[in-house]
């Protein structure tokens, strides 16, 4: 039996993998990923919801119409205690330009520069959305509890993974090896939400 092609709506190569390793690491068999890269392009709608779980369908739905492929697409981010929840939806554009992490992650420490320890708190979210074309859509979230840092710290990860130490660990999320993070985190959580509707997907 041919693998299921399920269309992952990022071009963003380290989501890819981190997907690849939850599904390994969850049993799944039978699906083969598919970036965006991958495939013809289309128009994507820019991300204006209010929520990461509007952002997340719209881009599950937009790929799932485009290619007629299953796809599933994650909108996620940081929300801050002492910024009341942001940069939330804004999170990758926060400084002003889409995806510039070290300027982003600038920006935060800086309009956190005089808050204390204890008022650091934060939380990573990750909405994932699974649109299957003329069938089902499911939308789920994970929430990873942690603080700010006062500096970016480790080399692995992606976007404010170097300055989010989560709760329970001295070490920041981009100090963290590939497994501990996807047990942890909050895409790792959401993703194995997933798993019983990407099974379905396989009939396996």
């Amino acid at each position: 039996m041919a693998d299921t092609k399920l269309l992952v709506a990022s071009r963003n190569a380290k989501k890819l993998r981190e997907l690849r390793r939850v599904l390994d690491a969850a049993g799944v068999a039978g699906i083969e990923l598919v970036g965006l890269d991958e495939v013809p392009p289309f128009p994507e709608a820019p991300e204006t919801g209010a929520t990461f779980e509007e952002n997340a369908l719209a881009k599950a739905r937009d790929g799932a119409a485009a290619t007629g492929l299953p796809c599933v697409a994650d909108d996620s981010g940081i929300e801050i205690d002492a910024l009341n929840a942001m940069p939330g939806v804004l999170s990758a554009r926060w400084s002003g330009a889409h995806g510039q992490d070290e300027a982003n992650t600038a920006l935060v420490l800086a309009q956190l520069t005089d808050t204390p320890d204890e008022r650091r708190g934060a939380a990573f979210v990750s909405a994932c959305a699974l649109v299957i074309p003329g069938g089902t859509e499911t939308v789920v979230r994970g929430e990873w509890r942690g603080v700010v840092g006062r500096e970016p710290l480790g080399e692995n990860g992606f976007g404010y993974d170097p300055i989010f130490v989560p709760e329970g660990d001295g070490r920041s999320a981009a100090q963290l090896s590939p497994d501990e993070k996807d047990a942890a985190s909050h895409r790792g959580h959401a993703l194995r939400k997933l798993v019983p509707a990407l099974e379905e997907l396989t009939g396996r």
